[in-house]
Formats: C-alpha cells, sequence, structure tokens
C-alpha cells in the first residue's frame, strides 16, 4: 500500500492512539477492486512511502477491518468527492490499516536491484497504483531481504 509520507509517514501512523487509520482517498478502479475483493482482516501489507526523496518500504502493516464506503466520497469539501457516487451505490471503499512493524526503509533502488524481483509489479515502470497484490515469492524474498539488512 503505498502512500506520500507527507500525507501520513509511517511515524505519523506510529503516532495515532491505536496505530490506526482509515485508508481513504483510492480512486482507481484497480486499486478499489484489490482492496475490496481481496484484501481480508489480518492480511499483512508493506508500508510504502511514495512521491518523496527516497521512496520504499518503510513498514509493515496489516488490515484491521473490511472494506467499507470511503467517506470522503460524498463530501463536497473533500479533494476525494465524487458527486456519482451516493450512500445508496457507494463507488469507493476503504480498509483501516494498523501499524505492525516499523523498519529501516527498504529503498526502491535497492528493490530495483534485486533480480528475483524483477516482475514484481511495484517496479513496474509507469505504475502508478496506490494498492497492489505481492505474490508469496516476492513477498518471502523481501522478508528475508530484510531480516539479512538488519545485521
Amino acid at each position: 500500500m503505498k502512500i506520500e509520507p507527507s500525507d501520513l509517514s509511517i511515524d505519523d501512523l506510529a503516532a495515532l492512539p491505536k496505530k490506526t487509520v482509515p485508508w481513504y482517498g483510492v480512486r482507481n478502479y484497480q486499486a478499489r477492486n484489490f482492496m475490496r475483493d481481496n484484501m481480508r482482516v489480518g492480511d499483512l501489507v508493506w508500508y510504502y512511502h511514495s512521491s518523496c526523496a527516497e521512496p520504499g518500504i518503510a513498514g509493515l502493516a496489516k488490515v484491521a477491518s473490511k472494506p467499507y464506503p470511503d467517506a470522503t466520497q460524498f463530501d463536497a469539501e473533500s479533494k476525494y468527492y465524487d458527486p456519482k457516487s451516493t450512500p445508496e451505490a457507494p463507488r469507493w471503499v476503504q480498509v483501516d490499516v494498523q501499524l505492525v512493524e516499523k523498519w529501516d526503509l527498504i529503498p526502491l533502488s535497492w528493490l530495483r536491484e534485486q533480480a528475483a524481483l524483477a516482475d514484481l509489479r511495484l517496479l513496474a515502470r509507469g505504475n502508478r497504483l496506490s494498492i497492489l497484490p505481492v505474490d508469496a515469492a516476492h513477498w518471502d524474498f523481501v522478508q528475508a531481504l530484510r531480516v539479512v539488512r538488519k545485521k
């Protein structure tokens, strides 16, 4: 799950009372579908800082709720307002995300150097999705790399 640290860094998340935040504002149908159709309570996700000086995986979080309507779609004052969405037929959903562990940043540049991650969707040129699935092999590789990098 990608987020700009200027919006909510992992440190900001860690400072929240329950270390939980609603993941609102997703306005891409494919990303919404990943969240709505594939995420389950308890699923682990990488908390990825994007659009910043050094993008990369900043930590681990977990899905803390089932998908539910994103209230910002109904708020005419919100930058995420969608006039075509109604409470009876909401277009956009969100889930709550809870911090599991803050990491030393695993930089995007370092991830790109790993041959085993060559087909990781996060690394695809032109990828702009804020929510992406990660297959088990890529997940396990990064988790193992993280342990090696900590030593």
